[in-house]
């Protein structure tokens, strides 16, 4: 797995305290299993110097050694949970302090198949994305998780782990990401049909880097002039069909069922993660989504060939 998206290369404050724990856990439960290892080969060892020597079977209660064993092996036991408590006590404590650090808040809605991001600015208005969250390097960010249709699981692996998305109820898991890359997130509970194509991209910054980011994600769309073709297409999308289902903030399209598409030419995939963003799979999502992702909510697009093609050119000049 790439360490893009493994859990084994952690990318955040909550991902390193998870990993070692692991780390304790597998070094316990390995002497654990030497131990018994070692035990079996014992007792192995035992039974063939009894059988060479003739000697009458030794029970548990008359072999001392056998004994010295149990003792052994119970105090390994006592040992091996209470380091495990121990280490998962100061990890749960790790985790619990980032909530005082919270810079940033961010609501992650899971839905069939796609996840709706909207963080709050400093002004405290909100800004919504779609399938990308944008992190500052070092800050703690604040993810509310929910659904609106059936439960989900939001996991980015290299950040921190599993967090349940639960239709009417928010729960909330903290991010203090610290190397600054490309990382990939997914739905971890299966929803459906097209649950392996529910993916997220997620962008580690620097702080000045999101917050310019934050900032521009926060304006309009700037208005299209020069390319015929754009122009075109900018008509085409924000008052006809999509525009009932799409918000593209500064125009007449302000639909609320699927994703806001006011900068989605900055964006690295279509549909979840199932399509590279580029003019030629934007058109193709526009006439054909259910050739494209089988049950997507996404209804096909009635457009001549020359009004899908200034669509997706107008789309993709959404930077």
């Amino acid at each position: 797995m790439s360490p893009a998206q493994s859990a084994l290369f952690p990318a955040a404050e909550q991902a390193a305290t998870q990993f070692d724990v692991l780390t304790l856990m597998l070094w316990i439960c390995g002497v654990m299993y030497l131990v018994v290892l070692l035990f079996v080969a014992l007792a192995i060892w035992r039974g063939a110097r009894a059988r060479a020597a003739a000697d009458s079977p030794v029970t548990e209660a008359a072999d001392p050694t056998l004994s010295r064993a149990l003792a052994i092996w119970s105090c390994v036991v006592v040992l091996g949970l209470t380091a495990l408590v121990v280490g998962s006590f100061f990890a749960d404590r790790s985790l619990a302090a980032a909530r005082d650090r919270e810079t940033l808040v961010i609501r992650a809605t899971g839905q069939q198949w796609w996840w709706r991001f909207a963080y709050r600015t400093p002004g405290g208005a909100w800004v919504e994305t779609a399938n990308e969250l944008h992190l500052p390097a070092g800050r703690t960010a604040r993810v509310e998780v929910g659904s609106t249709d059936v439960i989900h699981s939001f996991w980015a692996p290299p950040l921190a782990g599993k967090m349940d998305v639960i239709p009417g109820h928010a729960n909330v898991l903290d991010l203090t990401p610290q190397r600054i890359g490309w990382y990939r997130g997914t739905c971890g509970e299966f929803c459906g049909l097209q649950h392996a194509h529910m993916a997220f991209d997620v962008r580690v910054e620097s702080p000045a880097d999101f917050d310019r980011w934050l900032a521009a994600q926060a304006t309009p769309a700037a208005p299209q002039s020069g390319d015929p073709s754009v122009a075109r297409g900018q008509v085409v999308v924000t008052q006809g069909q999509c525009a009932e289902c799409h918000t593209i903030r500064g125009t007449a399209a302000a639909g609320k069922a699927g994703p806001d598409l006011t900068h989605i030419g900055s964006r690295r995939s279509i549909a979840a993660g199932t399509l590279p963003m580029s003019r030629g799979g934007l058109e193709g999502w526009i006439e054909q989504p259910a050739a494209l992702k089988p049950g997507t909510n996404m209804p096909a697009v009635s457009l001549s060939p020359s009004d899908a093609d200034a669509a997706s050119a107008y789309l993709l000049s959404l930077k």
